[in-house]
Formats: structure tokens, sequence, C-alpha cells
């Protein structure tokens, strides 16, 4: 896809942080090779999500994946 084909989400910079955050503990679970196929589409469902945060059973959801996989969502690469 080339860049002209993509549209501005113009989102502020601490919404980009938050996404960023998402991504990074989206990613730690991906790599771990920990992970079931309904945990995987989870993670695809919230990695495609059009907004820059999660709601509170998401946030939830997302770290019972990462508990359950002995996964901090704090870990720092």
């Amino acid at each position: 896809m080339r860049i002209d084909h993509l549209k501005p989400l113009n989102y502020l910079e601490s919404e980009c942080q938050q996404m960023q955050v998402i991504c990074d503990r989206i990613s730690r679970l991906r790599d771990s090779g920990k992970l079931e196929a309904p945990a995987e589409a989870v993670l695809k469902y919230l990695g495609e999500l059009k907004r820059p945060y999660l709601t509170e059973f998401e946030e939830r959801f997302l770290g019972f994946i990462e508990l359950e996989c002995r996964i901090s969502n704090l870990q720092i690469d």
C-alpha cells in the first residue's frame, strides 16, 4: 500500500503513547510462543481496534492473557 492511500487518524500525542503501550503488550504476548488459538484471536481483535484505548473489559481480558502467559505488562525490552 502506498502512503498516499493512508488517511491521518489525528490522534493526540498521549493517545499515540497509549496505542504504543497496547501494541507493545500485544507484541510481547505474540512473541512469547505461549498463546493458544483463542488468545491469538483476541489479540488480533485488540490490535485492529480503531481507537487509541481499551475498554475496561478489554483491558481486563488482555491482563488475563498476560497473567496466563506469565507476561508482565510492565516488562520493558
